[in-house]
């Protein structure tokens, strides 16, 4: 075989690869979670200056989960198709009263075995403030930023809140 002919199918085969793995690439990404603010409100908390998890994670922080993440806090196992929403907002001090401010950005993990098999299970996705825009555009920034820090807590399903009874 001569060097064109070997060279234009390694061209060839490249194209199907690239064809057939864009659409699985985006087929793994985390969907913004339209109408989280109406699934059970899991817990709150206040992050302060004073916590070494930093800034980014600075201030009201409510956690929120679908129906199917809610049997997943009940049984200790969350099926597929379960959906958590971490919900930071601004804290604002004024007058020696704490409230929430703008809301920062939103959090979300999305339980699928097979979709996510080298992150536990997990997919996850960070949205900026009340925008539906993407802060982590690709899934190497998610694992990165968001599942190696969700790594120890492995012996929960990798899952850091508990539901408040």
């Amino acid at each position: 075989m001569n060097n064109l002919l070997k060279c234009s199918i390694l061209i060839i085969c490249y194209i199907i690869f690239a064809s057939l793995s864009t659409p699985l690439k985006e087929s793994i990404e985390v969907p913004y979670p339209e109408g989280y603010r109406n699934w059970m409100h899991v817990k709150s908390m206040i992050i302060t200056d004073g916590d070494s998890r930093s800034d980014h994670f600075t201030g009201f922080h409510h956690i929120y989960a679908n129906e199917k993440a809610m049997q997943g806090y009940s049984t200790g196992f969350f099926p597929d198709g379960s959906v958590i929403v971490a919900d930071f907002l601004e804290m604002v001090t004024e007058k020696g009263v704490i409230e929430e401010g703008n809301r920062k950005f939103i959090d979300v993990m999305v339980k699928n075995d097979s979709l996510y098999q080298d992150t536990g299970g997990w997919g996850y996705g960070e949205f900026d403030a009340d925008s539906k825009e993407k802060r982590l555009v690709n899934l190497s920034q998610s694992v990165a930023k968001c599942f190696n820090c969700h790594l120890s807590k492995a012996d929960q399903q990798y899952v850091f809140s508990s539901y408040r009874k």
